[in-house]
């Protein structure tokens, strides 16, 4: 689909916090939601709500919360079963829990092989469950400058001892694309779990995990304008031997095995309301389709929306020699990571604040890839992160506002 079918203004239209006048290049690390998902979790608390499982209406409504949220994010990953969706507070808090359950199962001397350029959550839980269990921990690298994670990275370290390997699907930090399919080839021929991290992956492009081969698909709703609920995906059967921590009365069915707590159920009213919302950004032509096919549609549109404002970006701050650009990944999303020379990130956030633009600085908890780059003892770098509610005035505004250092980036040492 070409760019032409993608109308970013009638897109804004539906999200108002964009009326107060910032530019929101903060996607990245979260995104605003529009009015359909304002209004499904505002009405689901005006309908009135229960816990689960009561024979009364308020709790009849909050079982269809949260059937209806895993069908809706089943559709949105390409799922073969919305019962094998597990819905959580965020992917962190999923991710921690997954390894408990996954860990259960290691012994001395098996192998975890975990990549560098991963955000730390899909990092840090495998390393902490490795050493309780006394596994092996392999690295692979992405290749530098450009941050690009080759499948032949993993010959040679992915093996017979080897039980997961974990990878992102996208860097939240540079927007590297890995070949995560050729990589779940290798995870698989040993028999190893393969987990994938598709928080940064899943607003971007779209997304099929059984075609890339994911045992396990990790993404957060607030990443694609949604409220703060975090999911693993896999299928039903995957899940049926893991045996998390739990209390005693709770359920022991898959999927509720893995779902602690009483659960925010108007919020789950927000996700199906955001994955509907998704569905339609590319307009109203293909609305007889399934979902699912409606999802696919519009996240090409957005990933070639945001691709071609994106190289008006890159292409801006390249031209300009006191901005240094951290990473050139060949694949990757509408994600720009950079410093201006002789300035500190903070300062330049605090600057784009002042011009009233939203910019992160530091290293966005990719603390390895961050150390790689050699950026995160020196408050790590500035990240700008597109989605598609951005537009044109927004890229031209941060470019403005970067190009205001070049007089005094031009004095600075170098």
């Amino acid at each position: 689909m070409s760019t032409a079918t993608f109308d970013v203004a009638a897109v804004r239209a539906h999200y108002p916090a964009l009326s107060d006048g910032w530019a929101y290049l903060d996607g990245a690390a979260g995104t605003q939601v529009p009015n359909a998902v304002i209004e499904a979790t505002a009405s689901a608390y005006r309908s009135g709500i229960g816990n689960q499982g009561g024979a009364f209406a308020a709790s009849v409504r909050s079982d269809a919360y949260v059937a209806e949220a895993r069908s809706a994010i089943a559709d949105l990953v390409g799922a073969v079963d919305s019962n094998g969706v597990v819905l959580g507070p965020n992917a962190t808090s999923l991710i921690f829990r997954l390894a408990q359950a996954l860990s259960a199962t290691w012994r001395t001397g098996d192998e975890v092989v975990i990549s560098r350029l991963d955000h730390d959550a899909n990092v840090r839980p495998w390393l902490i469950w490795a050493e309780r269990v006394n596994a092996t921990v392999r690295w692979v690298e992405p290749q530098l400058p450009s941050t690009d994670l080759e499948p032949e990275t993993y010959d040679g370290v992915v093996g017979e001892r080897t039980r997961l390997v974990a990878v992102t699907a996208a860097s939240n930090l540079t927007g590297s694309i890995p070949d995560v399919a050729a990589i779940a080839k290798r995870a698989h021929a040993v028999g190893a779990t393969f987990v994938v991290d598709g928080v940064h992956a899943t607003p971007h492009i779209p997304i099929d995990m059984v075609a890339l081969g994911a045992d396990v698909w990790l993404t957060s709703a607030y990443k694609w304008s949604g409220p703060h609920i975090g999911a693993m995906i896999a299928d039903p059967a995957f899940w049926a031997p893991l045996r998390p921590d739990k209390l005693a009365p709770s359920p022991d069915e898959v999927p509720w095995r893995f779902e602690t707590g009483t659960s925010p159920f108007a919020d789950f009213a927000g996700v199906t309301a955001a994955v509907d919302h998704l569905a339609g950004l590319a307009g109203n032509a293909y609305s007889n389709a399934s979902r699912r096919a409606r999802v696919v549609t519009s996240m090409t549109a957005v990933a070639a929306y945001e691709l071609d404002l994106f190289s008006y970006l890159h292409d801006g701050l390249a031209a300009m020699d006191h901005v240094e650009l951290l990473a050139s990944p060949m694949r990757r999303t509408a994600t720009e990571f950079f410093r201006i020379r002789g300035h500190d990130p903070a300062a330049v956030a605090e600057h784009c604040a002042r011009a009233r633009i939203n910019v992160w600085n530091g290293h966005m908890y990719a603390w390895e890839l961050a150390g790689l780059l050699g950026v995160r003892d020196s408050g790590g770098g500035v990240r700008a992160g597109l989605v598609h509610y951005n537009d044109r005035s927004d890229v031209d505004r941060l470019l403005d506002a970067v190009d205001g250092f070049r007089s005094r980036a031009a004095r600075a040492p170098r």
